[in-house]
């Protein structure tokens, strides 16, 4: 059951390390803003208009939560089992849709452009998390969860292995930048874009890998594990902040749900503990130092010093 801190500085917030202390504001505490969904994912931020749009993958829904008002309304439904989301550089809403196993964006009119939803001739599985890089391009990955079932989406045979694309955002090219990456699941470049970290969610443990940008920022390179994790560790998606770390929906289990928070050279440095399972996250609020975190059932978010990168 969830409870709002009772003091300051909320215990839920836990330095792991010392380098994590000047990241919490003392006076911050963690709230939750909603609660009522089935599976919350893929936040995103939306400055100009002051609101968050997230996902509820089972209940086939978008929902946007208003920062001036606290009110929580259906901003798409259905949503063909929409799962992550970014915006890219002209501000534009992209989607990952589980239901249409396709990658799309939405027009500033509110038309629906199709980024992606073949490659080479079959159909993709059920794209999951997605980001935008500074040259236009979109990359994102593409497991199977979404087509294993009828509760995120719909049962069907995958036709292509688990890859992670890129698709050229002059050209509309679509490429497989990473073809051994066992059911990836979240993803998010570094700061300067010379890495792009990537969750394995076929592999037990699970772990964290990293890959190096090629000079052309086009391609990746340098495989290797940033992060094996113990055995019953999750992590989901996940964000960096503008120094580097890695903040990553984490759990499956109780005492062990909610944000871990890694340096870039790995070290957990410190803990957001939450009741439920943080799947998702991402900074917004006006100075982009407002951690929300899509977890289970509910939405949450906290207060950070420092901001998204």
């Amino acid at each position: 059951m969830w409870q709002a801190a009772e003091r300051y500085p909320d215990p839920a917030i836990e330095i792991l390390d010392p380098r994590f202390a000047k990241y919490r504001i003392g006076s911050a505490a963690v709230e939750r803003l909603a609660t009522g969904f089935r599976w919350a994912e893929g936040p995103v931020w939306f400055g100009d208009g002051r609101y968050l749009l997230w996902s509820d993958i089972p209940n086939n829904r978008v929902l946007r939560w208003d920062e001036e008002t606290g009110a929580v309304n259906a901003f798409r439904k259905p949503s063909n089992f929409a799962n992550g989301h970014t915006r890219d550089r002209q501000g534009r809403l992209l989607s990952c849709e589980h239901g249409t196993r396709r990658v799309t964006r939405t027009e500033y009119d509110g038309s629906i452009t199709v980024i992606l939803d073949r490659f080479e001739g079959k159909r993709l599985n059920s794209p999951n998390d997605i980001v935008v890089k500074s040259d236009d391009s979109i990359w994102f990955t593409d497991p199977p969860f979404g087509i294993l079932g009828h509760y995120e989406g719909h049962a069907a045979e995958a036709e292509l292995p688990t890859h992670v694309y890129r698709v050229d955002g002059r050209t509309g090219e679509a490429t497989v930048v990473c073809g051994d990456v066992n059911r990836p699941n979240g993803l998010c470049f570094s700061p300067d874009e010379r890495r792009l970290y990537v969750v394995e969610s076929g592999t037990l443990p699970r772990r964290i890998r990293v890959f190096d940008l090629s000079d052309d920022g086009r391609q990746l390179q340098n495989d290797r594990v940033f992060l094996q994790t113990e055995m019953e560790g999750a992590p989901d998606g996940f964000r960096c902040d503008v120094d580097g770390n890695l903040w990553a929906g984490w759990g499956t289990g109780e005492g062990r749900d909610g944000v871990m928070v890694f340096a870039p050279d790995a070290t957990p440095i410190g803990r957001i503990a939450l009741p439920e399972r943080c799947a998702n996250l991402c900074f917004g609020g006006t100075a982009r130092n407002r951690l929300f975190m899509a977890a289970s059932q509910s939405l949450y978010a906290l207060y950070v010093n420092t901001q998204g990168a």
